[in-house]
């Protein structure tokens, strides 16, 4: 960046930071945060508060208990883990939300609970990439910020949460009203591999329909019986049929819950499914399509059925301000040898909601890995270093003027 100012000397506090970023990732996978291990989300919350108390004071953010429906078809609460926040200059000239979550998709009874090598760079473990890696890229580069001139020229809010694996049904309000408070926002889900970043994302929703028919003997009474599981069976596939009628949507089928013994007709089922949409209005006639089967349902005697969920994560798109972020960053990774690209997917994240506040988001800043959400996941170590150095030199770079707000319509 010719005529930009030299940050070079302000992102040396980062270099050979690799070590020991690497033992404190190590410590960090062996404590199981599971969605539900309250326990170990607990002994994780304890050891962040003690790692990022260092930018800041950091506070307790306790969430919403989850609504889930049983396999019996009722509606339950279960209480889900607290977040983290720490606050820093909220009155300064830019504000930013960093945002990552705690939580793994491994429960505390998973095999997968240790780390291991597989050669001088890769370190396969629960959580290296998704994303405890990126935690640890967030803390290194705002420590540098701190250290720099030009720490005081920006503001930001971080917020841990320890749901996101299941949706981020307690954290979305608290990300959501973070968002609004900031100009832009920064979420450590990890690049792939080989540094791409994720760019528009489809919008996901998980659905869970009950179906209530009437129990009856299968042999003496079949007749006056009324089948949930046969009909949830029809809706389901009514569901699938779905898939491709609007561009971009997809419709999965995961679960039929229902049944019990051959001689008796069952009087309840619970189909759950996933949909994924491009666009809002896609998602919102996906979900009246839904409404409309069930009603279909309703109509027929002896039938009960209702809908439980909705698109938890809104649509993502690729809006021109998003991209002019893309382009700043891309620009930050030339400056490091870094050649950062971007492309479209239908996995989401707290990104998808963040967006919906209106800010621009972008949300695979972590570290590069892969394999995620399996027990082959592994994180680049060298990436550790790297990813912390390319947010720091963005985060830099915009308080010193030298790229434009990106959450500034006139950037």
């Amino acid at each position: 960046m010719a005529g930009k100012t030299d940050i070079s000397k302000d992102l040396k506090v980062l270099d050979g930071a690799r070590g020991a970023m690497t033992v404190r990732l190590r410590e960090w996978c062996a404590i199981n945060t599971g969605s539900l291990n309250l326990g170990g989300l607990a002994r994780m919350r304890a050891a962040l508060f003690d790692a990022f108390g260092a930018l800041g004071d950091v506070e307790e953010v306790p969430c919403a208990p989850q609504e889930v429906v049983t396999p019996a078809g009722e509606v339950k609460t279960r209480a889900l883990g607290a977040c983290l926040r720490l606050v820093k200059r909220p009155q300064a000239p830019v504000r930013v939300l960093l945002a990552g979550h705690m939580d793994t998709v491994f429960a505390a009874d998973h095999p997968f609970q240790s780390d291991r090598l597989i050669d001088a760079d890769t370190l396969n473990a629960p959580g290296a990439a998704d994303m405890k890696g990126g935690l640890l890229v967030m803390l290194e580069a705002l420590k540098a910020v701190e250290a720099s001139r030009f720490a005081g020229r920006i503001g930001y809010e971080i917020i841990l949460n320890a749901d996101e694996e299941i949706g981020s049904p307690g954290s979305a309000p608290i990300l959501f009203e973070a968002a609004r408070r900031a100009h832009f926002a920064m979420v450590y889900e990890p690049a792939m591999a080989d540094g791409t970043l994720a760019g528009a994302r489809k919008g996901s929703g998980n659905f869970s329909a009950v179906f209530q028919g009437r129990a009856a003997h299968a042999g003496r009474d079949h007749a006056a019986g009324r089948n949930a599981v046969a009909e949830a069976a029809r809706f389901a596939a009514a569901l699938d049929a779905l898939t491709g009628a609007r561009s971009g949507l997809t419709v999965n089928v995961a679960k039929i819950d229902g049944g019990g013994p051959n001689n008796v007709v069952p009087e309840s089922a619970v189909v759950r499914f996933n949909a994924r949409a491009d666009r809002a209005e896609d998602a919102e006639w996906f979900a009246a399509e839904a409404e409309r089967l069930l009603a279909a349902t309703n109509a027929r005697e002896g039938y009960h059925a209702h809908l439980h969920g909705s698109f938890a994560r809104p649509p993502k798109p690729m809006t021109p301000q998003l991209e002019a972020f893309f382009r700043a960053l891309k620009d930050c990774g030339v400056e490091l040898g870094l050649d950062i690209g971007w492309k479209a997917t239908g996995g989401v994240c707290d990104g998808n909601n963040i967006a919906a506040a209106g800010v621009p988001v972008i949300d695979t800043l972590g570290a590069r890995g892969g394999a995620i959400h399996s027990a082959d996941e592994f994180v680049r170590l060298d990436s550790l270093e790297e990813r912390a150095k390319l947010s720091a030199l963005l985060l830099l770079r915009i308080a010193a003027g030298d790229i434009p707000n990106p959450g500034l319509k006139s950037a």
